[in-house]
């Protein structure tokens, strides 16, 4: 079994963070500039404030980038200690890909169409494979 199979799929959702990076201000800037938003003379503030200034499916994309910022620091933490511990292959690969193309499905589906319902369906199962990545690596480091 390759216990490195596991870094496949870390090294996919940070590549899709940077898509998602990409794609946030190839919409960002061009509606900052419709919308007469000088960035030169912004001072402070967070992207945040952009919300009330642009149209909702422009923040959309920002929002999801968050997001790639949130719960997938636990999926990077849990899938390099499965893969330093030996015990990223198998199960914990095949979870570890589930976890990473719900992840890119929920970015897809919050970034177009945004339906909180869908999103939430889908932001749940990824997280049933991340509990369950993170169970497997508390059975193999903590109770073995």
């Amino acid at each position: 079994m390759d216990n490195n199979a596991i870094l496949g799929p870390v090294a996919t959702l940070a590549l899709w963070s940077m898509i998602m990076w990409v794609w946030m201000y190839a919409t960002r800037i061009p509606a900052m500039q419709r919308a007469k938003i000088d960035a030169a003379k912004l001072v402070g503030g967070t992207g945040k404030g952009l919300d009330d200034l642009l149209p909702a499916e422009v923040q959309w994309k920002a929002h999801n980038y968050n997001h790639l910022m949130e719960q997938p620091t636990v999926f990077y933490a849990v899938a390099l200690a499965l893969a330093i511990g030996g015990m990223g292959g198998g199960l914990n690969a095949q979870l570890a890909w589930g976890y990473v193309a719900l992840r890119i499905v929920h970015s897809l589906v919050q970034a177009t169409v945004n339906r909180v319902m869908w999103r939430f369906g889908i932001f749940a199962l990824a997280s049933l494979a991340l509990i369950a990545l993170c169970v497997h690596a508390f059975i193999g480091f903590v109770l073995h």
